[in-house]
């Protein structure tokens, strides 16, 4: 039955968890009215937040109070984003404040954190896409307004740290209902002149009605499409508007963008005596070496006693000169064995003596050709003559001529035996001379056969 009951902890650790994955609690937007404010000395601060109805306990931590422009007090008007969670000693939610403004410029300060977050998600803000600053410009553009303090400080702080820069002030409107389109057009204008390395954009501080032209959504996208590096230097240094974000650079102070902008002379001054005091140390161990290696060689053998040497070297020609022609006579000789063989080779493969000896291999392959066929003509004419004379003895016709004569039916067929023949039949003899028409008159057989 005990596991039935929940303990204290459990259930505000579960009702925590439940608010924490209310994704609607994690960015609340509130307009209310502060008491019981409590500035600890840890720098957190604790305070009410109240309407007519409903109050809420709320805390801005230290590192997000640390760059409010003003000091909440009891009564203020304020208005706060942050996340709703528990307080789990006390088990009470409360309100975790991120960020507060004075009621009043409520309107303006969504609107900055909405087109902040659309430009941000668009990449504007992102490194990869900011261009880095020239480290000596030739041409710097300053759009600003031509009477306000900002100016001057700008172009006092170049002209004392890098005189040698050409400087030329962008004349605009930097507060107003008009000043967002005085400074798009000066934007565009220094990009296509195609005479600047870098600008500087800014002005003084304010409120952030003052600044709001800063924080323009078309001021933003120009400069964002400036291939001209920018840097931007609006306000004070814990004012912080839309081009900060989207400028190459963001400087603090007006004064700040100057020094960014350009190197100083003093310290490139200091570089160079710098490097002008490493190049002589340099130089000079140079120059010892030398002079060292100088000294070395006036004492060399070689330069001491030159006439020396050059007999010396002399010899050393000759002896060299005689080895190389020993060497090239034997050469020569290896070679022209070689030749000596090679043209004893071709010679004996010449085509005349090749061509001379086939066709005396042809001529006697052409007489055994014709003492071979000579041989076998007289063989087949002998063997011709000795059937010639089997045939003569077998032929019938020389046999007619001793007086005998051959039988035939009157069918033709030939009479060989007395019992294929009946008396009284028809017979044709056939003679050497011509042919009897005769008939049987009787058969007698032979029984000596």
């Amino acid at each position: 039955m005990d596991d039935q009951y929940l303990t204290v902890t459990a259930l505000t650790k579960y009702i925590k968890r439940k608010i924490a994955s209310d994704p609607h609690l994690k960015n609340v937007w509130l307009r209310g009215e502060i008491s019981n404010f409590k500035h600890h000395s840890r720098g957190h601060m604790y305070f009410s937040l109240k309407d007519e109805k409903a109050r809420i306990q709320s805390v801005m931590f230290a590192g997000n109070n640390r760059n409010l422009k003003f000091l909440p007090e009891n009564g203020m008007n304020v208005l706060i984003r942050g996340e709703v969670s528990v307080y789990e000693p006390m088990g009470q939610y409360q309100l975790y404040v991120h960020d507060m403004q004075p009621d009043g410029i409520g309107a303006l300060y969504l609107a900055y954190e909405q087109l902040k977050e659309k430009l941000e998600k668009e990449g504007l803000f992102s490194q990869e896409r900011k261009r880095p600053i020239p480290a000596f410009p030739k041409h710097i553009g300053i759009i600003t307004s031509p009477t306000g303090a900002a100016i001057r400080d700008v172009l006092t702080t170049i002209h004392r740290r890098y005189p040698m820069v050409k400087r030329t002030v962008l004349p605009v409107s930097v507060q107003g209902e008009r000043s967002k389109d005085s400074l798009v057009k000066a934007i565009q204008y220094a990009n296509q002149s195609n005479q600047f390395d870098v600008l500087i954009i800014g002005r003084g501080g304010g409120s952030i009605e003052d600044l709001w032209s800063f924080n323009e959504e078309i001021v933003a996208r120009a400069i964002a499409a400036s291939t001209v590096p920018v840097i931007s230097a609006v306000g004070h240094e814990t004012d912080y508007t839309i081009c900060d974000f989207v400028a190459d650079v963001r400087a603090a102070t007006p004064t700040g963008a100057a020094e960014l902008a350009v190197p100083s002379q003093i310290e490139l001054k200091d570089r160079i005596e710098s490097f002008t005091k490493r190049l002589e140390r340099i130089l000079y161990r140079k120059h010892k070496e030398s002079s060292q290696r100088l000294e070395r060689l006036r004492k060399a053998y070689a330069f001491k006693y030159p006439a020396q040497l050059m007999r010396q070297k002399e010899q050393e020609l000759d002896r060299l000169l005689d080895g190389l022609n020993r060497r090239m006579d034997i050469q020569k000789t290896s070679k022209q064995e070689e030749w000596n063989k090679l043209r004893a080779r071709l010679l004996q493969q010449h085509p005349d003596k090749q061509i001379k000896q086939e066709k005396q291999n042809l001529k006697q392959a052409h007489y055994r050709l014709f003492r071979s066929f000579s041989k076998e003509i007289k063989e087949k004419e002998k063997r011709f003559d000795t059937t010639l004379e089997k045939l003569s003895l077998l032929n019938p016709l020389d046999i007619m001529k001793r007086g005998y004569a051959i039988p035939f039916k009157k069918d033709g067929d030939l009479v060989k035996t007395v019992t294929s023949i009946q008396p009284g039949e028809a017979l044709t003899l056939k003679m050497k001379d011509g042919s009897l028409d005769c008939q049987v008159w009787g058969i007698e057989e032979d029984d000596n056969v």
